[in-house]
């Protein structure tokens, strides 16, 4: 839908002169995007498995509007969280939780789901630690076309601190993100010609021969190491295993047809780095990430919106400005609308997953929805790693129960990791010890 603030026609007169003014902003179409029109499928094509999607929110939010009053089960929400009133059976408010080791700051992406101390190694300025999705993926991920998905405002690893990605593998290394729907979608569900087999199968192998040579190499050094190094050499040498095993996977998968999907109401072409496709590119993403769990292609999803100091409302506000507010009532407004913004998405979200059959419940039973930020912008603007914002959803028959807030001391600290080890627990993987945890959150049912 299209609009004009001002007529191209408009004249400037004086002295007895007409002007025409210039093509200016105000004379700019105003464009309304339309709607997604995508509807959710009346049951899903597989048989119900544990799944989970990690979705990031950065800046933090306005906590003030977000936390509610009470705790326990079926309190009233806080103004924020009433967006989400219509699910409420569906999900569960956390607050107090964090974490202990980080230094907080725009690195809350890097730490959301390991909780690592990023300077805990003398001599390196960052050095992370294993993420709670890939713990799950590596469980999971062999029995699925693709072992996790990392989806992103921005693609690739971004840099040390400003991660665009939430995913870490078992060294720490940073998994590179997707953030083209359209390249996503022709990954999820077109069909690979002959030629683009031939090109795959090739590259695997070009793979497979460097990392052969890798291991032959890293097998010389074995008895000229002292045993720190030998540490070290072991951890990279598992990463290299995991890359061989997912090579493999990736070969067994490539004769398999991919699922057939139409993409007639998928919004393919919007640009997450543009203000006014916001609202679309996060859609059309949950959209694909809803697909991707309909028909098995994965089983774990990690969705960064918005890198950290970066990020957009939904009528375009820069939302890192926002985040540090400073205590300016204006600026809390406008920060609680933009979380208020990022909910009816989540909300769209839940609602697609909650309306789909998948055996004796929805797929939404089977899934556990974790959204948050990893800090806390708090009541003057400062970036916290402590009482980060957190809600988890779906997952009812993993055994979670819901319609509650479960409030921990903001002062006593508990560690977001307790909490991350239990979903890991609930995915079925055995676990007893994640990042700095003492022991799973046993409140969540």
């Amino acid at each position: 839908m299209y609009s004009k603030k001002l007529s191209r026609r408009h004249l400037l007169r004086g002295a007895g002169v007409a002007l025409s003014l210039p093509l200016l902003d105000a004379m700019a179409p105003v464009v309304t995007a339309a709607p997604s029109q995508f509807k959710p499928w009346s049951k899903s094509l597989v048989a119900p498995v544990p799944r989970a999607i990690f979705c990031y929110v950065p800046n933090g939010v306005n906590i003030l509007e977000w936390v509610p009053e009470e705790q326990g089960t079926n309190v009233a929400l806080s103004p924020t969280l009433k967006t989400l009133e219509s699910v409420r059976e569906h999900f569960t408010v956390i607050s107090g939780l964090g974490h202990p080791h980080s230094q907080g700051g725009h690195s809350g992406a890097d730490t959301w789901l390991t909780g690592a101390d990023l300077k805990s190694v003398p001599g390196k300025d960052y050095t992370n630690s294993m993420s709670a999705d890939q713990f799950i993926a590596e469980h999971h991920g062999k029995q699925t076309r693709i072992g996790s998905l990392q989806l992103s405002d921005q693609s690739g690893t971004g840099s040390a601190g400003h991660s665009h990605t939430l995913s870490f593998d078992r060294t720490g290394t940073p998994l590179p993100a997707e953030n083209s729907p359209r390249r996503l979608f022709q990954r999820l569900f077109v069909p690979d010609t002959a030629e683009d087999r031939q090109a795959t199968l090739k590259r695997y192998a070009e793979k497979k021969s460097i990392l052969d040579s890798v291991l032959s190499e890293a097998k010389k050094l074995e008895n000229r190491i002292g045993k720190e190094d030998q540490r070290k050499l072991d951890e990279y040498l598992a990463s290299v295993r995991q890359t061989e095993e997912r090579l493999e996977r990736l070969e067994d998968w490539i004769d398999k047809p991919k699922p057939q999907v139409d993409n007639k109401h998928l919004q393919l072409d919007s640009k997450s780095g543009d203000a006014h496709d916001r609202p679309m590119w996060i859609d059309v993403m949950m959209e694909l990430s809803y697909l991707a769990f309909a028909t098995d292609l994965t089983r774990v999803i990690s969705f960064e919106w918005s890198r950290e100091a970066g990020g957009y409302g939904g009528g375009g506000e820069n939302h890192h400005e926002l985040s540090h507010h400073g205590g300016d009532a204006g600026m809390l407004k406008k920060l609680a609308q933009i979380d208020q913004f990022h909910l009816q998405r989540l909300l769209r979200y839940i609602e697609f997953m909650r309306d789909t059959r998948e055996g004796e419940g929805s797929l939404l039973d089977n899934t556990m929805i974790v959204f948050g930020s990893g800090m806390n912008s708090g009541a003057g603007g400062e970036h916290s790693p402590k009482n980060l914002p957190l809600l988890l959803a779906g997952g009812k028959s993993l055994g979670f129960k819901h319609n509650r807030h479960i409030k921990f001391s903001e002062d006593k600290h508990p560690p977001l990791a307790n909490m991350l080890l239990h979903l890991i627990q609930r995915a079925a993987v055995p676990c007893e010890q994640f990042g700095d945890s003492s022991g799973a959150m046993s409140e969540l049912g």
